[in-house]
């Protein structure tokens, strides 16, 4: 790749970058094993599958992209999610990306029993949660008594502004923001960062994924004009008061919800 603004953006990545740790960890067992037991602090545990940006429909509300997707030898299933904007791991969307994981989770037929645990986890780069803890664990309790309410759901925020090199979270969070492979201090993830920052086969598949970038970012943006020019022909058709809305939905290609939305900013 001979595109020099792109080999200096390689080089400034970090895996807390989206797109750089999406390419890292995709397929990368030992990666996820090492986040995992570190997070988690369990040493037992045995990545049997791992996937980045994996899309879980749904049919009647919003879809999801998983940033790391794995599953354990047991069954159990991981959401990580790494958010550099703290309105990205608000507590709602913890709970969405939960509740998606069981959906995804259970077959047709078969018993809630069936359900596997599942943990959601988000790495911040900020304390979004407060209270300057290094890492959080939220669990359901049933109130009276104070008791595990036990239900498989685990959520937990790991606080990524904590970079000591004293505990192995802190280490594991300074490697989240290194640039330089050799400054990390886990073997698994500086060859991984080695790998697609200094050779070249790693080098190119960079370049292609910003190339997906920018394609994206291109159709993103004839998709905008497309809506600008539909919405202007919509207006023209309201002020027109010769149409109906469902009409003109119809004729605009605009959703009815936005038509009538149209409609009623111009009336008011």
């Amino acid at each position: 790749m001979n595109n020099q603004e792109d080999l200096q953006r390689i080089k400034a990545l970090r895996l807390i970058d989206d797109e750089f740790m999406s390419v890292c960890f995709d397929n990368y067992i030992e990666g996820a094993e090492l986040l995992l037991k570190v997070i988690l602090d369990r040493e037992d545990l045995k990545v049997s599958e791992v996937r980045t940006q994996k899309a879980i429909k749904n049919l009647q509300g919003r879809d999801v992209w998983l940033d790391i997707y794995a599953a354990d030898k047991d069954g159990i299933k991981y959401n990580i999610e790494i958010q550099r904007a703290d309105s990205g791991a608000h507590q709602k969307r913890a709970r969405y990306h939960s509740s998606m994981v069981d959906a995804d989770m259970l077959k047709p037929g078969e018993s809630f029993n069936e359900l596997r645990e599942n943990y959601v986890i988000f790495i911040t780069e900020n304390d979004v949660l407060g209270l300057e803890m290094p890492v959080y664990h939220i669990e359901r309790i049933i109130t009276e008594g104070k008791v595990d309410f036990n239900d498989g759901e685990h959520i937990i925020y790991v606080n990524g502004s904590i970079k000591t090199k004293d505990t192995a979270l802190g280490r594991l969070m300074n490697d989240f923001y290194c640039t330089e492979a050799d400054d990390m201090c886990y073997e698994e993830l500086s060859s991984r960062v080695k790998k697609y920052k200094e050779s070249v086969e790693g080098v190119e598949s960079m370049g292609s994924v910003f190339d997906e970038i920018r394609e994206e970012a291109r159709n993103e943006g004839r998709n905008e004009g497309r809506n600008e020019n539909a919405c202007e022909s919509a207006l023209k058709m309201i002020s027109s008061g010769k149409l109906t809305l469902e009409e003109i939905s119809e004729y605009s290609g605009l959703p009815i919800e936005k038509v009538r939305e149209l409609a009623r900013e111009k009336t008011a």
